[in-house]
C-alpha cells in the first residue's frame, strides 16, 4: 500500500490522484481517452525534470460512473498524500468528487464534467477546465436555429445531467420562436421513439442518452425509418466523438452534430501532443484526451510555481496562466461554483459521411 511521502524527502514522488470511468457502467471510451491524456502529460512532465527533480506519479482510480465509489476514492487519495486530484468525465460523479474534495481540503482540477452546479457554493479547492453545460449547450441551440430548426424534440434518460441539458435548451430555444418537445417514449424502445417523432413532425431529434445503450440501437432505428427521412439527429453531449460510436454504427453514425471542445487549428506544440496521443490511442484523439493532457499541464505548472502544499495550490487558481493544447488557460472565480476556465473553445462538429474518421466544423461558439 502506498503511504504519504515525507515532506522533507526531496526525491519522493509528487502524487496526483486521477479519477476516470474505466469500467461499465461508466463510459469506458471516455475514461480511456481521459486517462491517456493525463498519463501522456505526466510522462512529459517527468521527461522535462519532474517537479523540481521529483517525479510526478498518478494514482489512478476507476470511478465506474459511481458517485459513491468516487467519494471513497477521494478519501483514499487524500489519505495517501496526494497533492491534488485530477480528471473525471461523468458530471454527477464529478459533482460528488468535488464535494468530497472540498470537505477533505484537496485541490481538484476537474477535466471533463460540464454540469453547471459542479459545486453548490464557491469553493477555493475546486477548479474546472471543461466549459459549463449552459455555455456549450446554448451554442448548440444557436446552431440548430441557424440551420432553420424550430420543431425540435429530445429523447432523454432520467439523470440530473440530461435534465439540466433539456432545461438549458428549452430556455434558450423557446424565446426565439422554437419549440422543444420531450418525447413521451422510452429511448430503450426505438420503435416508440420513431412513432412519436412521426406524430410530432419534428425536424430534429436530440439524443440525450448513454452509449452504447440505448443510443446506438436508437440511431440505427431512426436511420431505417422511411417516415423520418431528412430528420437531423443530434447528440450535443458528444457521444459521436468516441470510438464505440463509429465502430458500431459505421456510416449511420456520420452527420450527427455534437459539441467538441477543440480550437479550429492546433498550434505546433499542440500538434506534437496530438501525435503522441494518436500513437498511444491508435486513432485520432478526442477532445477528452486533450482535456486530460491540459489538466496535468496546469497542475504541473502550479506545483512547480507554488509547491506541493494543498492550501498553496488552492490559493493559486486565480494566478495561473498556462498554455494548454487548446489555448491560454486562466481561471476566474465563479459566484456560485468552482474556479472556471472561461472558456475552452466550443464547436459544433459532425463526422464526414465519406470519411467517418474526419470531423467537419459546422458552427463556432
Amino acid at each position: 500500500m502506498n503511504t504519504p511521502a515525507a515532506p522533507h524527502d526531496p526525491t519522493a514522488p509528487v502524487l496526483i490522484g486521477a479519477l476516470a470511468p474505466l469500467t461499465p457502467p461508466g463510459w469506458v471510451d471516455a475514461g480511456h481517452h481521459l486517462l491517456t491524456g493525463l498519463q501522456a502529460a505526466a510522462d512529459h512532465v517527468n521527461a522535462t525534470g519532474g517537479i523540481h527533480g521529483r517525479p510526478l506519479r498518478l494514482l489512478v482510480r476507476d470511478t465506474a460512473a459511481d458517485p459513491d465509489r468516487a467519494a471513497a476514492a477521494v478519501d483514499e487519495l487524500a489519505d495517501l498524500g496526494a497533492s491534488a486530484l485530477a480528471g473525471e468525465y461523468h458530471s454527477v460523479v464529478a459533482r460528488t468528487a468535488a464535494a468530497r474534495a472540498h470537505h477533505r481540503a484537496l485541490p481538484f482540477l476537474c477535466s471533463s464534467a460540464v454540469l453547471d452546479t459542479l459545486t453548490d457554493h464557491p469553493s477555493p479547492w475546486i477548479a474546472r477546465l471543461a466549459p459549463a453545460q449552459s455555455h456549450g449547450w446554448r451554442t448548440y441551440a444557436d446552431f440548430l436555429l441557424a440551420r432553420g430548426h424550430h420543431r425540435i424534440a429530445v429523447t432523454a434518460q432520467p439523470s440530473a445531467y440530461w435534465q439540466a441539458g433539456t432545461r438549458i435548451l428549452h430556455d434558450h430555444l423557446t424565446p426565439r420562436g422554437a419549440t422543444l418537445t420531450t418525447l413521451d417514449a422510452d429511448p430503450h424502445h426505438p420503435r416508440a421513439v420513431c412513432d412519436a417523432l412521426a406524430h410530432h413532425r419534428a425536424t430534429a431529434l436530440l439524443i440525450l442518452t448513454g452509449v452504447p445503450e440505448p443510443a446506438l440501437p436508437l440511431v440505427t432505428a431512426l436511420r431505417r425509418d422511411p417516415r423520418l427521412t431528412g430528420l437531423l439527429i443530434g447528440a450535443p453531449a458528444g457521444q459521436p466523438e468516441l470510438p464505440t460510436w463509429t465502430d458500431r454504427l459505421g456510416p449511420d453514425g456520420a452527420q450527427i452534430p455534437f459539441l467538441s471542445y477543440l480550437p479550429p487549428t492546433l498550434d505546433p506544440a499542440a500538434e506534437q501532443v496530438r501525435t503522441t496521443l494518436r500513437r498511444r490511442l491508435g486513432r485520432e484523439p478526442s477532445f477528452v484526451a486533450y482535456e486530460g493532457h491540459d489538466t496535468i499541464t496546469v497542475l504541473a505548472h502550479a506545483l512547480r510555481e507554488h509547491g506541493t502544499d494543498r492550501t498553496a495550490l488552492a490559493h493559486a487558481w486565480p494566478r495561473l496562466d498556462v498554455q494548454g493544447t487548446r489555448g491560454r488557460i486562466r481561471f476566474t472565480p465563479a459566484d456560485t461554483g468552482p474556479h472556471q476556465w472561461q472558456w475552452a473553445p466550443v464547436q459544433v462538429v459532425d463526422r464526414d459521411p465519406h470519411h467517418p474518421d474526419r470531423l467537419r466544423v459546422l458552427h463556432q461558439g
